[in-house]
């Protein structure tokens, strides 16, 4: 029997958007992908909170379907308490197995606990699950490339060997991130080949993607990939 929560997915579902989806997320069989869309979640996560029944889902762990997974995360979110969200997203990394859930499990509470949260980015990039070391990548890259940065923390990225390709493609994007927002302390970890060479030009193709890094920058970053014979 379906619990409400998925009755209530099922209700929204749109099955070319599942269709869609199910090319964009390889990591999750077709048959655990609903179809409903991001801002339908997002509006059912605020129901589901403005009812009461969060702690009940929050704690039904594994569950069944992808957008439950993705709920999971956007009523994490909402959640002020940062000990309490803490503890609940130690519980549900886990069970996080797409970089799309990965990517959009971001509490706002983080943003006023940032010495605890580094601690946690700290411990999580020695996690052996993928997806727990993708989302401290992404925390590192949301948190920490603007008035809290430090060039150290180019270091615990570029430090991580990895052959998972959501793990690699993330260390990309952070430093893509990093030479649009920190360039003179990133260059040097791609002018000096830092990274795996596959890494290394995904960084450099991201960042000459990005309108926020410079035409002039973008023309010496060229000059910097690695050639593939």
């Amino acid at each position: 029997m379906r619990t409400k929560i998925q009755q209530k997915l099922f209700g929204m579902q749109d099955k070319t958007y599942q269709a869609f989806s199910a090319k964009l997320i390889p990591t999750v069989v077709p048959e655990k992908i609903i179809g409903v869309r991001t801002p339908a979640l997002r509006q059912l996560a605020k129901e589901v909170l403005a009812a009461g029944d969060a702690e009940g889902f929050l704690t039904t762990l594994p569950h069944a379907y992808h957008e439950e997974n993705q709920l999971h995360a956007f009523i994490l979110a909402e959640n002020k308490d940062f000990d309490a969200c803490m503890a609940l997203v130690n519980s549900f990394l886990p069970y996080v197995d797409n970089w799309a859930t990965c990517d959009q499990l971001s509490p706002k509470v983080f943003r006023k606990h940032r010495p605890e949260l580094l601690l946690q980015i700290r411990r999580w990039l020695h996690a052996e699950d993928t997806y727990t070391v993708r989302f401290a990548l992404g925390m590192l890259m949301v948190h920490f490339l603007d008035e809290d940065f430090d060039p150290s923390y180019l270091e615990l990225a570029a430090q991580l060997c990895s052959e998972e390709y959501y793990v690699n493609m993330m260390v990309a994007w952070y430093f893509a991130t990093a030479l649009a927002k920190q360039y003179e302390a990133a260059l040097p970890f791609i002018e000096n080949r830092q990274l795996a060479r596959w890494t290394h030009n995904k960084a450099i193709q991201k960042a000459c993607e990005s309108r926020r890094v410079s035409a002039v920058h973008k023309k010496h970053l060229r000059t910097l990939k690695i050639k593939t014979f």
